[in-house]
């Protein structure tokens, strides 16, 4: 009989128990926030979607080297003497390497950092933007590139005709080389 009274008891006591606790979080100050209204400030330090700056950017390609999870991708074309732009960097320097693509699958990426530490030139940047959500996984490669297909092709076409021209100078000047040694032997 006395169990039966202590058993009664401990459900009474565990529904005040519980009351208390609902009362105490009824007036308390809430805490959810409003999401897309209200957010929650983000640090600068955090590690979220990566940008990069093409103007900054001078094709070393370390990023896609060191990249775990090779989810960087870098295309480069060598700018050529005769090209008639005179290209130059960010600080004035000239440039050596066009970047007509860079490609970062977000999809892939673990946002480790490791390709903001290792870039000489701070082109590659975390951001505090975490809102990039997409329903294909073709939405998640980011193309960072401010060089359009006409560029890109008239680009290929200084290179190819300064490769030649390079060519047929190595050519002419072996050929000079070989005559004036065979001069010499004679």
């Amino acid at each position: 009989m006395i169990d039966y009274f202590k058993n009664v008891w401990t459900w009474f006591y565990t529904i005040l128990l519980g009351m208390r606790i609902t009362l105490k979080h009824l007036f308390a100050k809430k805490v959810t926030i409003q999401y897309p209204n209200e957010r929650y400030p983000i640090p600068p330090i955090a590690r979220n979607r990566l940008h990069l700056d093409p103007e900054r950017c001078n094709g070393c390609m370390q990023c896609a080297r060191i990249c775990p999870v090779q989810c960087i991708t870098v295309e480069t074309i060598k700018v050529v003497p005769i090209d008639p732009e005179k290209p130059t960097m960010f600080d004035g320097s000239p440039r050596k390497i066009w970047v007509p693509r860079y490609d970062i699958d977000f999809a892939k990426c673990c946002f480790c950092g490791l390709c903001t530490t290792v870039c000489p030139t701070d082109a590659i940047k975390h951001t505090i933007d975490f809102e990039y959500s997409s329903y294909t996984r073709e939405g998640l490669i980011y193309h960072f590139s401010n060089m359009t297909p006409e560029k890109i092709e008239e680009k290929k076409k200084l290179l190819a005709e300064w490769t030649i021209k390079e060519k047929a100078l190595k050519a002419e000047k072996a050929k000079q080389d070989s005559n004036v040694s065979s001069n010499e032997v004679n």
